[in-house]
């Protein structure tokens, strides 16, 4: 049975197995340096995480400026556990999570190709909002 909860450490073990969906998610190349990573969950003001009978399977980020405004980003569940509603799990506990904070403002940004699962989970484009990024140094 999956269970859905927030995370506030991170032990080793934990930390590659976050790392392995990253690789996953194409979002870090395999051996790619992960060290960003715990200072990122660290500072992140929720994290959520999946476990199936204890492993990690999935986790996902909200970051917030802790009153008003929050973001959810890097949604991701291990390939083998995926089409199961772990996404979702993931999603509304954050959600729950950050409402409880008094913040009623949240957005997220999904990777293209996505949009059908959001969609899917209840969450609208907002048109005429464009992401902006500014380029790497």
């Amino acid at each position: 049975m999956i269970e859905v909860g927030i995370i506030r450490e991170f032990p080793g073990d934990m930390l590659e197995r976050i790392a392995g969906f990253y690789v996953d998610a194409g979002w870090l190349g395999k051996g790619e340096d992960h060290s960003f990573l715990l200072p990122a969950l660290q500072g992140s003001t929720l994290v959520a995480g999946a476990f199936d009978n204890g492993v990690i399977v999935g986790c996902a980020r909200g970051i917030s400026d802790g009153c008003s405004d929050a973001y959810i980003q890097d949604v991701v569940v291990s390939p083998d556990h995926r089409r199961q509603g772990i996404g979702r799990m993931l999603i509304d506990c954050l959600v729950s999570g950050l409402r409880s904070k008094g913040i009623d403002w949240i957005g997220l940004v999904g990777e293209p190709g996505t949009e059908k699962f959001y969609r899917s989970i209840g969450w609208q484009e907002k048109p005429g909002f464009t992401l902006w990024q500014i380029n790497k140094q």
